[in-house]
């Protein structure tokens, strides 16, 4: 069973922050063809409160059918389109992904790879992720760099494939949590605002992999 047109959607955004992950936004399917669903900007119920998403952002959606039951599926934004009003576009889940089990393991594995990340014209560092998903990353930076939540960043992560092949994967992030350690060094988790379907399909591939070897232990 499919969702169809105008049923609400109940939508939780993939995070490396609990806080931001735990939050429920409500849309409406305003549109559908044979691999997407357009859906209205999320919002917060009772707040009014609107969601921005960006490509690629990771999703955790429900909807409930005729007969009250919830039908849980993973998804992930698409692209944008203005019709009227904004819509984003998202995948449609395949039938036999609809589960009536929420799932929340969103696509993300631990993993320490070399990343290169760019604050500013003159301020460039390299740091090391300790994990990687679809929908953001987080890594660890030494204290000295201004790392705050809000700030943008442009990175370049490195993938080292089972094969033995290396790729680079682009991306503008925004930092969503900075945690201190007693290291001196920073934990900080950031979530992709602008990504290239291509680059995070790369990520993805990493990920499925690591996931295989995880599973073979």
């Amino acid at each position: 069973m499919l969702p169809k047109v105008n049923q609400f959607l109940f939508l939780h955004v993939a995070s490396s922050d609990e806080e931001e992950a735990a939050i429920e936004y409500k849309s409406r399917i305003a549109d559908s063809d044979n691999d997407e669903l357009l859906i209205d900007i999320p919002l917060v119920e009772g707040t009014g409160k609107y969601k921005r998403l960006f490509l690629g952002d990771e999703l955790s959606a429900h909807f409930i059918s005729e007969d009250g039951v919830k039908n849980y599926f993973n998804t992930h934004v698409l692209g944008f389109k203005e019709d009227g009003v904004k819509l984003i576009r998202i995948r449609k889940p395949e039938p036999e992904s609809i589960t009536k089990v929420q799932r929340r393991n969103f696509l993300r594995v631990a993993a320490e790879l070399e990343i290169a990340i760019q604050l500013s014209a003159n301020i460039r560092f390299i740091g090391m992720t300790d994990d990687v998903g679809g929908g953001g990353i987080s890594f660890l930076v030494d204290g000295k760099w201004p790392m705050k939540q809000g700030t943008n960043l442009e990175c370049w992560l490195l993938l080292a494939y089972r094969n033995g092949s290396v790729d680079h994967s682009h991306f503008k992030a925004e930092i969503v949590r900075v945690k201190p350690l007693e290291s001196g060094r920073n934990q900080v988790m950031a979530k992709f605002s602008s990504i290239l379907d291509s680059e995070r399909q790369r990520i993805i591939r990493y990920c499925f992999e690591r996931q295989l070897d995880f599973r073979k232990r």
